[in-house]
């Protein structure tokens, strides 16, 4: 099925119950999936509506889509992944397959051992990427609703700005406590946020201070080393497994 994120659907449908594509969604439109006048296609908001779409009408300056009801996507548990900036473009991955696995929200952190350092500038450019990877992700995996790039912040302030109570950090040095037991520990529907440190991971201090000012509780995927772009992914695959999603 061909899909088009329109983020105005809902409040820019007019008294014909159509709505107005301009812009690079216009092109996509045109260029890329080459639909034509009467073509059929999905419509997305981006906020968990979807709509069957007609294209009414496709001119050189604006599309108009006629849309039929909007459909609710399901209820799922709301998973933040909290990460650590790593080197080169394994956030982008990160954020292109955790969107295929259901991630709510992505929250970039400079942690002590991150290699990589953003001024303001290029923090913003890199949000706008990452976001529009993440809508491209959402389109290409069915999902009708699009996480949130939070911009990159010290970790600390990236877990508190997700306003989630409960926080999960990856650790590679805990020992007893395990990612299933803390998901057997919380409601079906609680909010989680998964802290996922860097290359070299995060220090003792780091670990200290997430749990003395978040919550944070320390847990283990288990006793393999993992690196950081593999343990985000693989701590998502295991909460939507234990959420019945998986498998």
């Amino acid at each position: 099925m061909v899909r088009l994120h329109v983020a105005s659907a809902p409040e820019a449908v007019g008294a014909a119950g159509e709505v107005s594509v301009k812009g690079a969604r216009l092109h996509y439109l045109r260029a890329v999936l080459r639909l034509r006048e009467g073509d059929a296609l999905e419509v997305f908001d981006g906020r968990g509506g979807a709509y069957d779409a007609t294209v009414t009408r496709l001119g050189a300056d604006e599309a108009r889509l006629k849309l039929g009801p909007r459909r609710e996507a399901p209820p799922r548990r709301r998973i933040a992944v909290v990460q650590g900036l790593p080197k080169g473009e394994k956030l982008e991955l990160v954020i292109q397959k955790g969107t295929e696995l259901g991630a709510s929200a992505f929250a970039p952190a400079f942690a002590a051992r991150s290699v990589v350092k953003l001024d303001a500038g290029r923090a913003r450019d890199r949000t706008r990427r990452w976001q529009a990877i993440a809508e491209e992700a959402a389109r290409q995996c069915g999902r009708a609703d699009v996480p949130e790039v939070h911009p990159p912040r010290p970790l600390v302030e990236a877990v508190r700005a997700l306003g989630t109570a409960r926080v999960l950090v990856l650790d590679e040095e805990e020992r007893s406590a395990r990612l299933a037991e803390a998901h057997a520990m919380a409601a079906p529907s609680e909010a989680l946020a998964l802290v996922v440190g860097p290359e070299g991971g995060l220090t003792r201090e780091e670990v200290a201070a997430l749990a003395a000012e978040t919550g944070a509780v320390p847990v283990s995927l288990g006793p393999l080393v993992l690196r950081t772009e593999t343990a985000a992914l693989a701590a998502l695959a295991v909460l939507r497994y234990l959420d019945g999603e998986l498998g």
